[in-house]
């Protein structure tokens, strides 16, 4: 059965939270359609690396098989990360195969996508995405021109990547991000109504800012946060108008697809003190460290580079000021030279990858790595060792382990894009903030997180099905964020391709076979 389908994806929209305003009288549209659909939580890969989850939820396979993680990432060939870029999926979007098949696909500020060669639909990408790796783009090339002329631009007027770990004050992001609902309820609506149309995907992204900056979290030693959220609920009352809006534009007899690839979590992450950990275990070694100094496997101290020099000598707003008038593929390639510039390669076994959550560790494998010192059939045993050294990581404080789990790409991760993931991801404890990390072999490493945001990205993700033909009730108990992709296809009246990893929902009685 065909049918015209709405896909609203959230990023860091909290399932728990959504159901919970919901039922308060916060979300009136929300409850309207609990009430007349099917809704669970999934199972989802940012429980592995948080920023896989997006990805995962448009191609329907894991980041194995489509390769994103981050917005700045290690690739074969390429000695540190490169900035994420078109043409590093290693699977299709879910639009590009409806297109492919005749559907009309209308596609509208999806973080961590791109234009695809051949895609027949229309597309418009960073009108007003939290954490931007693109500049803003539109396919045709007048489309994000005629949105801007008919409403204007996304009013928040701020950007993950150019705001760092500054921090915010909640409630007048609260109040910012109310006010960007409602604009991108505007422009949603325009393109809602501008043509006719099978399949409209977007994400309504503003629930990742207020995840971050608006959730107020809980107190030292507990895992639940305060019952009173007054931001947070503040946010979620202007996106459920955003959604009514929404809903009202595309129509009745529209299918709708409501989906978060994840929760709300404590930020009590321990990746700031990784790199000193790694060098005290020897596996990281600077560049200004002189063989077999006492030093040499202490700290990573700085080696001397004249492009830093420079940029540590300028005034950090001056300094943003400059790289934004900078072409972005050089400003790139500055920021990996000056943050590669310590370490000495040809003695480094393992370094750290750029995070804001997760520790993520790379090994210089040779062969892989241009500079990689580790012999392919000596990387098993390095990875045996580090998730040892690692495991024993505690928290002085409490005295218990700050490691809650290890994933090994080798074990976990195994795929055909597996060469562009970490080779060891360190999941920490969230009992409490981690300022320091002690073990037998490394001492005591201490430091406070430059990160301060409150809430960060955890699991499980949420999604809300409603339609005309939809009954009520719940999702498979094993559902999974890859079943997205060949639901909706399977929505559309398409056969979902063999190489997904998901499998399409049902969603009445008479495709589960049930009498009507």
């Amino acid at each position: 059965m065909s049918r015209r389908v709405l896909v609203l994806a959230l990023e860091l929209g909290d399932g728990a939270f959504l159901r919970r305003f919901a039922a308060e009288g916060v979300m009136p549209t929300v409850a309207g359609l609990l009430a007349r659909g099917r809704a669970g939580a999934l199972e989802t890969p940012a429980e592995l690396l948080h920023v896989a989850a997006l990805p995962s939820l448009y191609t329907g396979v894991g980041p194995a098989r489509h390769g994103v993680w981050f917005t700045f990432q290690p690739a074969p060939g390429v000695q540190g990360w490169r900035r994420f870029a078109p043409g590093l999926y290693g699977a299709p979007t879910f639009w590009s195969l409806a297109a492919a098949a005749g559907r009309r696909c209308v596609v509208f500020d999806t973080p961590y996508a791109h234009p695809e060669p051949g895609f027949a639909g229309e597309l418009i990408l960073e009108w007003g995405t939290w954490a931007q790796y693109l500049e803003p783009v539109s396919q045709p090339e007048a489309l994000l021109g005629e949105l801007v002329a008919a409403v204007g631009r996304h009013p928040l007027g701020l950007e993950a990547h150019r705001l760092g770990f500054a921090p915010l004050d909640p409630a007048d992001t609260a109040r910012r991000l109310e006010t960007a609902l409602d604009a991108r309820a505007r422009a949603t609506a325009w393109l809602l109504r501008r043509r006719p149309w099978d399949l409209f995907v977007t994400c309504l992204d503003e629930t990742h800012p207020a995840a971050h900056y608006c959730w107020l979290p809980p107190a030292d030693g507990t895992l639940e946060p305060p019952a009173e959220q007054p931001h947070l609920r503040a946010v979620y009352r202007a996106l459920d108008r955003c959604i009514a809006t929404i809903l009202e534009g595309a129509g009745p007899g529209t299918t709708v697809l409501l989906v978060s690839g994840d929760a709300i979590g404590p930020n009590r992450a321990g990746w700031h003190l990784l790199p000193r950990v790694l060098a005290r275990l020897g596996h990281l070694v600077s560049a200004d460290l002189r063989e077999g100094s006492p030093e040499a496997s202490a700290e990573p101290a700085r080696g001397f580079d004249p492009v830093k020099a420079v940029r540590d000598l300028l005034p950090t707003d001056f300094r943003k000021r400059l790289a934004d008038l900078l072409p972005r593929g050089l400003r790139d390639k500055l920021a990996r030279r000056v943050d590669t510039a310590a370490i000495d390669w040809s003695r480094t076994r393992a370094y750290c990858l750029i995070t804001d959550l997760e520790g993520c560790i790379r090994v210089n494998l040779r062969g892989r790595e241009p500079l990689g010192i580790v012999a392919v059939e000596d990387y098993p045993a390095l990875l045996d060792r580090l998730e040892a050294e690692l495991s024993a990581l505690v928290e002085p404080v409490s005295g218990r382990p700050a490691v809650a789990r290890i994933l090994r790409a080798d074990r976990e991760l195994a795929g055909p894009r597996s060469a562009w993931l970490p080779d060891l991801v360190v999941h920490w404890s969230r009992e409490r903030p981690i300022r320091s990390l002690e073990s037998p072999a490394i001492g005591r490493v201490e430091g406070v997180s430059p990160d301060p945001r409150p809430g960060t990205h955890a699991g499980p993700g949420f999604a809300l099905l409603a339609g005309p033909d939809i009954d009520r009730g719940g999702l498979p108990t094993d559902a999974r964020l890859v079943d997205v992709a060949p639901t909706v296809l399977a929505a559309l009246g398409l056969e979902p391709p063999c190489g997904l990893e998901g499998r399409p929902w049902p969603l009445s009685p008479s495709e589960r076979g049930e009498p009507s």
